[in-house]
C-alpha cells in the first residue's frame, strides 16, 4: 500500500451546497478505499457538511484545516478547508440564493488556484446550480468556461468517461439546429490533437486512437444526406491523419459506438451533445466522470446535476462523485511518474 505522502491530495469542491453535493461528499468518503488512492481534502461550507453528517454518517468527524497539508485524511474524518459558514437560510434544500453561489463559487475558484500552485493535484467538483452561479455575478454557462477563463487555458473540451469508454464532444450545450454551423475543419483539428494527447498523458493509451462520428445518417450517403462529412470532417480527419494522429472516420454514429464497445477505438468524438451522451449514459448512467481537457490542471467531475428533488432526501448516488475521485488519482499519478 501506498504511503500516505505519496497519495495526492486532491481538492473536492462541493458545489451547490443546498443540492446533493454535500450528501454525496460524505457517501463517497465513507469508503475507506477512497483513502488507499488519494488524500481527499472537501472545500465547502461547514453547516451544510455537518448536515449531511448527521444524516449519513453520524460517526464521521470533521476536521477543518486552513491548508491543504494540514489535513489528517483517513478513513472516518472528512478533511475539510472551510469557505463558508451559510446562513440558515441560505441552506434551505434546492434552493439557490445569491450567498450560496458566491460560496459554491469560492470552493471551485480556491480549488483551482491550490492545483496552479502546485498545493493539490488536482480537483474534483461537485455538482453546481447554474442560476446560483448567475445569481453570484458570474455570468458563465458551466464550470468548463469558469475554468477556462481562470487558468487561461486556450482550448478546452468535454469528454464524459466510463471505465472502457470515452466520449469526447465536438459541440455541447446548444440547440440542435446550431450544430452544423459550429462544425469547422480548425476546430475539429484542434480537438482531435487535444484528445489524442490527453488520452496519452492522462489515460495512458497507446495508440490513442480516435474514431469520428458523422453528423448525418450513413456518414451522409455520399452527400445524399448532408454534405458536412465531405467538406468539414473528414477534410479535418485528413489533416489529423498528415499530423500523424490515431485519427479515423467519419464514421456513422449508429455502429461506431458498438465498434468502441467491442475495444476498436480508445474515444470516440461525437459531433453533438446526445449523440455522445445517450450511449455513454445507457452504459454509465452511476459512474460516468466528467473530465475537462486542455487545462493545466487535472479537473475531473461528476457527470449529474444537483439534484434538487433529492436533496436532503439522502437518496442520492455518489458512484459519479467516488469514479471521478479515483480518476483524478489515477491521472495525477500518471502526470508525476512523466516528471520522474
Amino acid at each position: 500500500m501506498a504511503s500516505a505522502s505519496s497519495k495526492p491530495i486532491l481538492a473536492l469542491t462541493m458545489g451547490d451546497p443546498v443540492g446533493v453535493g454535500p450528501e454525496i461528499l460524505v457517501l463517497a468518503l465513507s469508503d475507506p478505499l477512497i483513502y488507499q488512492v488519494c488524500r481527499p481534502l472537501v472545500l465547502g461550507d461547514l453547516p451544510a457538511l455537518e448536515r449531511a453528517c448527521r444524516q449519513l454518517a453520524p460517526g464521521q468527524k470533521i476536521r477543518v484545516t486552513d491548508n491543504p497539508q494540514g489535513g489528517v485524511y483517513e478513513p472516518g474524518t472528512l478533511d475539510l478547508l472551510a469557505l463558508s459558514h451559510l446562513a440558515k437560510e441560505d441552506l434551505a434544500y434546492g434552493r439557490p440564493t445569491a450567498a450560496g453561489g458566491a460560496a459554491m463559487v469560492s470552493y471551485i475558484l480556491t480549488a483551482t488556484d491550490l492545483a496552479l500552485d502546485g498545493e493539490v493535484a488536482g480537483m474534483v467538483t461537485g455538482p453546481i446550480s447554474k442560476t446560483a452561479l448567475n445569481l453570484s455575478g458570474y455570468a458563465y454557462p458551466g464550470h468548463t468556461e469558469l475554468l477556462a477563463a481562470r487558468t487561461g487555458a486556450p482550448e478546452v473540451a468535454m469528454m464524459l468517461a466510463g471505465e472502457d469508454f470515452r466520449v469526447v464532444l465536438a459541440t455541447i450545450h446548444c440547440a440542435l439546429a446550431e450544430v452544423p454551423s459550429r462544425l469547422s475543419q480548425e476546430g475539429l483539428l484542434r480537438l482531435f490533437r487535444l484528445t489524442c494527447k490527453a488520452l496519452a498523458a492522462d489515460f495512458g493509451l497507446q495508440p490513442p486512437h480516435l474514431g469520428v462520428a458523422a453528423l448525418n445518417p450513413h456518414a451522409g450517403e455520399g452527400g445524399l444526406f448532408g454534405w458536412q462529412e465531405e467538406e468539414i470532417i473528414a477534410p479535418a480527419i485528413r489533416q489529423a491523419q498528415a499530423e500523424g494522429l490515431p485519427v479515423d472516420g467519419p464514421f456513422p454514429a449508429d455502429t461506431l459506438f458498438w465498434r468502441h464497445r467491442q475495444g476498436q477505438f480508445a474515444a470516440i468524438c461525437a459531433m453533438y451533445h446526445d449523440q455522445g451522451l445517450i450511449p455513454l449514459k445507457l452504459l454509465h448512467f452511476m459512474d460516468a466522470v466528467n473530465v475537462t481537457l486542455g487545462l493545466p490542471i487535472i479537473r475531473t467531475s461528476v457527470d449529474h446535476g444537483t439534484a434538487y428533488d433529492l436533496a436532503g432526501t439522502g437518496k442520492a448516488h455518489p458512484g459519479s462523485l467516488s469514479a471521478a475521485i479515483r480518476l483524478a488519482a489515477q491521472m495525477a499519478k500518471r502526470r508525476l511518474a512523466q516528471k520522474s
